[in-house]
């Protein structure tokens, strides 16, 4: 149960905010590295019916996404709302942002090497204890928000009967953590760094094969002689820029720079060994960073272990991306799960 973790010593208080969502206020949190914060708020956001009411789905938000999954703005409508594979009939949807997100939100971590991806875990674990959440239905992660989730099905063994794990995996492989060096190099040194970062990110996330069938090696008539695969990563690197900041950049990218289950464990094994959830992993073929070949491992492995535990794939050119392209093929996965 979630009231077996050692949290460390912490109050809650909760209090609401005007047009805003409502912040859980978590007063001495400590990270793991040592850093102590007096207050620390933990904002979130409910939807469909009322917690307590039906069946819970948690959700964690990818790297530029936030709390807002649903609705207008909603940044993973063809998956969750009335009618679609998460619904918001049948499901109280829950959402936390991770604090320093930047999302309509002032607080900002100043030195992202003082946290860790099971910083956040232990954050939304409270968070769900505070609320009074004993039992949730599913939790849902996609990439950093799914290294989130599997330290949180880690710390809590048994709180959620399924684990859905999109597009993510348990560790950060060499891969994963040299990227993130390069990306941490760009937002150091340069003169645009978000700006940077985000184009040098977009290589990452998407793959040659999909720049090839998008792109042809054709020439922007409107800015010759760049090339349409230049613009438009250009046109990313404005778009970020524009609703993101460098603290909120610098942060995510050391999260996804600092997972692994395994950590303080003997092994991924040992912290599975107490796992009682369903777990589901989602793959894509053609993923370059959260890679197919490391998803397929992780499941033989909770497979020999005797648990309850499934794997997918999508089938598409566009890498990680892909579970916010390829809709149909995700639908008709979650749905089987769900």
């Amino acid at each position: 149960m979630i009231l077996s973790i050692d949290f460390y010593n912490f109050n809650l208080s909760i209090f609401p905010i005007v047009n805003l969502k409502p912040y859980i206020e978590i007063l001495n949190f400590e990270t793991f590295s040592g850093r102590k914060y007096p207050k620390l708020p933990l904002q979130y956001q409910v939807f469909g019916p009322e917690l307590g009411t039906v069946p819970l789905v948690v959700i964690n938000h990818a790297l530029t996404g936030n709390s807002q999954v649903t609705g207008e703005n909603g940044w993973w409508n063809e998956a969750v709302g009335v009618g679609k594979p998460i619904d918001t009939e049948r499901y109280t949807v829950l959402t936390f942002d991770i604090p320093g997100n930047g999302y309509q939100n002032t607080f900002r971590i100043e030195n992202p090497k003082e946290w860790v991806a099971r910083d956040v875990a232990r954050l939304f674990l409270m968070g769900l204890s505070y609320l009074g959440v004993e039992k949730g239905f599913a939790l849902v992660g996609n990439s950093v928000g799914g290294g989130i989730a599997w330290e949180m099905v880690a710390l809590a063994p048994d709180l959620f009967q399924h684990f859905i794990a999109v597009a993510t995996d348990w560790k950060s492989s060499d891969w994963i953590i040299a990227n993130s060096l390069i990306q941490e190099q760009i937002l150091e040194n340069s003169s645009n760094p978000l700006h940077d970062a985000r184009m040098h990110a977009m290589l990452c996330y998407r793959s040659p094969k999909s720049f090839k069938i998008k792109f042809e090696r054709s020439i922007n008539t409107d800015k010759a002689p760049l090339h349409n695969v230049e613009t438009w990563l250009f046109h990313h690197g404005d778009k970020l820029e524009k609703r993101f900041s460098l603290t909120a950049y610098r942060l995510m990218n050391q999260l996804v720079k600092s997972i692994d289950v395994s950590q303080g464990r003997t092994s991924f094994e040992s912290a599975m060994s107490e796992v009682k959830t369903q777990i589901h992993i989602i793959g894509t073929n053609s993923d370059l960073y959260f890679v197919p070949e490391e998803n397929r491992e992780t499941y033989h492995i909770l497979q020999q272990m005797g648990k309850k535990v499934t794997y997918h794939e999508i089938d598409s050119v566009h890498g990680h991306d892909a579970f916010l392209i390829e809709y149909q093929q995700l639908d008709s996965i979650l749905r089987e799960i769900i």
